[in-house]
């Protein structure tokens, strides 16, 4: 099983190194050239509607699995405890229905993002006027 090495950074490098997995915890993002050798860089932003990443003090894990769908070698892959594992070849339809859900969870955290920044934003001017 192929594995990959992590690398706590503040800031990514202009060149990833392949074989490691770049992780900002000040930005929320982790970075890593895709797994099948291709060279495309892969981004995984760190947030309750992204990539959750998991270190146990010696290894990482991201979730959910990676789909680079966009990328020409379409490759699909989990990062568990620091090896690549495999997934199987997804067809365009589940593809497409993946992305639909996931776009349908990205405009409901949005909402409620813009929801909770006006109710902040109202709290905080009936603050100031006392």
């Amino acid at each position: 099983m192929k594995t990959i090495l992590h690398k706590f950074v503040e800031l990514i490098p202009d060149t990833l190194e392949e074989g490691i997995l770049y992780i900002s915890i000040e930005y929320g993002t982790a970075l890593h050239k895709c797994a099948c050798g291709c060279g495309k860089e892969v981004v995984t932003p760190l947030a309750p509607d992204g990539w959750e990443l998991t270190y146990n003090g010696k290894t990482v894990s991201l979730s959910p699995s990676i789909g680079n769908w966009n990328f020409d070698c379409n490759s699909h892959y989990w990062i568990r405890k620091s090896e690549i594992r495999w997934a199987r070849i997804w067809s365009d339809s589940k593809i497409n229905e993946t992305r639909k859900v996931k776009s349908i969870k990205e405009k409901k955290h949005v909402k409620k993002k813009s929801v909770k920044s006006v109710i902040l934003g109202l709290v905080g001017r009936k603050s100031k006027r006392k």
